[in-house]
């Protein structure tokens, strides 16, 4: 009975998917003319049965994870399998990763270390959490930071996250509110609706400041908000990127359950920075100082011990 229910909530209506992907594309993605047309592809191919003999959720979400990269190679765009049952609703998969992430990571800070000389390194992974389940260990790690040196922010492994996360971990290292990025979502008919990020004015703890030398760790496999953390320092010069290109995830996203298995990710969002006036989106973040990301906390201390004289 146990198996016969089970295969029920995980079979596959590979029409019923589609169509509503195709549905979600063409409402929300932050580029409405590509979202038409990656919408009526999609009813075009499930049309012509691309989908019709796909036997598990995995190879479904593939599929149409190609299809809808198809155009402008948008990596937050697809159809995510996920190896667990993830919860109904908007977002329910991305929340229910967060917490997860949350309880193994110590609020996605699972690193502090003092090295020799005085610098600081605070590793911000899986990925920068909610401030609802981060905020708590950030305080403490930047707290801790602010009485070194020179601090090295570890991201070679966060893939993403929140985005006011990444302004509160910025707001530790200026003196004076600083805009830091700006973020335009699409609102329906009513075009582009514009939210700025600045530093804020006021933390708790300590802050780091202006002055003291900084640099960020990165990989190939930073990204999205991670990469926005990166951006937002180097750009402004506040900090020295060391490492690999990052990978190229500018856009926002939401996110919807359509399968125990599967998530459709859309981009709702595009962001600007103030300083370059365009994104890391499909490019990535050039390093300023390019090595193997296993090589970059050496060279970043370098660096930074360099600068302290």
């Amino acid at each position: 009975m146990r198996t016969a229910l089970l295969s029920l909530m995980t079979s596959l209506d590979h029409d019923g998917i589609v169509a509503r992907a195709a549905d979600l594309v063409s409402s929300n993605y932050v580029f409405p003319e590509i979202g038409e047309k990656l919408a009526a592809d999609l009813r075009a191919a499930a049309a012509a049965g691309r989908y019709a003999a796909v036997e598990g959720a995995e190879e479904l979400g593939r599929l149409v994870t190609e299809d809808l990269q198809a155009a402008n190679g948008d990596k937050h765009l697809r159809l995510a399998f996920h190896a667990d049952v993830v919860p109904d609703g908007k977002d329910a998969a991305a929340e229910q990763l967060f917490a997860n992430a949350a309880a193994e990571s110590c609020g996605g800070v699972p690193r502090f270390q003092l090295l020799e000389g005085g610098v600081a390194v605070v590793e911000f992974a899986p990925m920068l959490l909610p401030l609802a389940l981060s905020a708590d260990s950030v305080t403490a790690a930047m707290t801790l930071a602010a009485q070194a040196k020179a601090v090295i922010l570890d991201l070679r492994g966060n893939l993403g996250g929140d985005p006011y996360t990444a302004q509160y971990i910025c707001s530790y290292l200026f003196d004076e509110p600083t805009h830091l990025n700006t973020q335009f979502w699409r609102d329906g008919e009513n075009g582009d609706t514009e939210e700025q990020s600045w530093s804020l004015s006021h933390v708790p703890g300590r802050r780091v400041g202006g002055q003291k030398p900084v640099a960020v760790l990165a990989s190939g496999r930073t990204f999205s908000g991670g990469e926005e953390l990166t951006y937002n320092l180097q750009q402004s010069g506040r900090a020295v990127v060391v490492g690999e290109r990052t990978g190229g995830g500018a856009h926002p996203r939401h996110g919807w359950t359509l399968h125990p298995h599967l998530e459709l990710t859309v981009p709702v969002g595009r962001s600007v920075n103030p300083t370059s006036g365009t994104s890391w989106e499909g490019v990535g973040i050039a390093p300023d100082i390019a090595c193997p990301a296993e090589e970059a906390l050496d060279r970043a201390v370098a660096e930074l011990l360099t600068r302290l004289g």
